[in-house]
């Protein structure tokens, strides 16, 4: 690995290093102001009490995330945990060029009170929960369609309706943390290279078609409800492996890892969408991925994104754009990466009705025309494990094979209890 790309490694560890240490301290130091705080941009909910029979109603509710806002919403002698008033973006735009400077409006009218639907709202629910018996039931309590949105996995990963009870500094699923006993390369990288490292050439005996892959995913909240607009800071940091476990012909070695730390700003946001979408956060954040390796088989970069979290429905979707850090440096391991990875991709997930999920990414550079697209489908087993198949066919699958083409299908276990974006 280049002095230059070791430099530049271990500058992006200290910053975050930096960072986390101090929004673990802003967070500390702003105790004092958060009853102040939470007084602007928290709103309490209404107690509700029910019997025996209305709880035995919502659990006949068949999707898990309606019977889940059902129970809250009807929970004897309980009051709700807090929820997040989001940023009013329309509003904010409004009054931001009304005053000629940025003032940030939160949405503090919402309720849980039992209100007649306007029909966008019953719009809302009807994608968000088509079983129409689920629906009925749901009309019979009261819950409306901000309440199931609270339990939409964007709301749950990110916090963006109400903080996780937990609170900061613990570990908190990120990406999907699964192993996967099988994966088969139809199209192993014999040839690795990239414009400014030397060609590594490895044998058929030494890299075989099948091996496995792991993945571990993980977050930390650093601190939460900052800049009086309920906006998160996290902390992130997923590592993927692929093992020659069945290679009897060499020492049946890791022939890769990718290492990816990363520190990102989330926003809930409330804002409509054509077809009756939602767009429910804003997010920005700085992420260095390499594989750890020496030359020539180095390889590394830093990116600064955006992101947003939009649903439709039962739909996730978060896209995200990104710029690439020293991209056409000659001192880069990989100058050309963005011609294969592209500037962007797009995560999105699907529950199916049968408690599975269908999801995956997308990645596409249209002036080269490369990219990739993968996708997943997850089955739950027991617990929080579920079974989940992988399929991936394009460019950088690993970031050690970003300019190479390659066809992949794995198989294995889903440990954490997450859907899967």
């Amino acid at each position: 690995m280049s002095q230059l790309t070791l430099y530049r490694t271990s500058l992006s560890l200290a910053i975050l290093a930096t960072l986390t240490v101090t929004a673990t301290t802003h967070a500390k130091t702003s105790t004092k102001s958060s009853t102040r705080a939470s007084a602007k941009t928290l709103i309490k909910t209404t107690v509700i009490s029910v019997d025996q029979q209305t709880l035995l109603t919502c659990s006949k509710i068949t999707d898990n995330v309606a019977r889940l806002a059902c129970f809250d919403k009807i929970s004897v002698g309980k009051i709700e945990p807090e929820a997040k008033a989001p940023l009013d973006i329309a509003k904010t735009l409004e009054v931001s060029i009304k005053e000629g400077k940025a003032v940030p409006v939160l949405a503090v009218n919402q309720t849980t009170t039992v209100t007649t639907p306007t029909k966008n709202e019953q719009k809302k629910l009807d994608h968000l929960v088509p079983n129409k018996q689920d629906k009925t039931i749901l009309k019979q309590v009261g819950v409306t369609a901000a309440d199931v949105e609270r339990y939409t996995p964007l709301s749950v990963l990110y916090d963006l309706d109400k903080n996780d009870p937990k609170g900061i500094l613990t570990i908190r699923p990120h990406l999907p943390m699964y192993v996967m006993p099988l994966w088969y390369n139809a199209t192993p990288n014999y040839d690795i290279h990239s414009p400014t490292q030397d060609h590594v050439r490895a044998s058929k005996d030494y890299l075989q078609h099948l091996d496995s892959k792991l993945q571990i995913s993980m977050k930390t909240k650093l601190a939460q409800d900052v800049f009086d607009t309920n906006a998160d800071v996290w902390l992130g940091y997923t590592q993927q492996s692929y093992w020659q476990v069945y290679n009897g012909k060499s020492s049946r070695p890791f022939r890769s890892s990718d290492y990816q730390p990363e520190i990102f700003l989330t926003q809930p946001i409330k804002g409509d969408l054509p077809g009756n979408g939602s767009l429910r956060m804003l997010g920005a954040g700085l992420v260095h991925e390499s594989n750890g390796q020496s030359d020539p088989l180095s390889r590394s970069w830093n990116r600064i994104y955006a992101m947003a979290g939009t649903e439709w429905g039962k739909l996730t979707v978060i896209p995200r754009l990104w710029l690439i850090a020293y991209e056409n440096s000659k001192d880069s391991d990989n100058p050309d990466i963005g011609d294969y990875m592209g500037y962007g991709d797009v995560r999105w997930l699907y529950p199916l009705n049968d408690q599975s999920t269908v999801g995956g990414v997308m990645r596409y550079n249209p002036s080269t025309n490369k990219g990739a697209i993968q996708v997943d489908y997850a089955y739950p087993l027991t617990g929080g494990m579920k079974a989940i198949l992988q399929v991936f066919h394009g460019y950088g699958e690993n970031i050690q094979d970003y300019n190479h083409k390659s066809t992949n299908v794995g198989i294995g276990i889903m440990f954490n209890d997450f859907k899967g974006l």
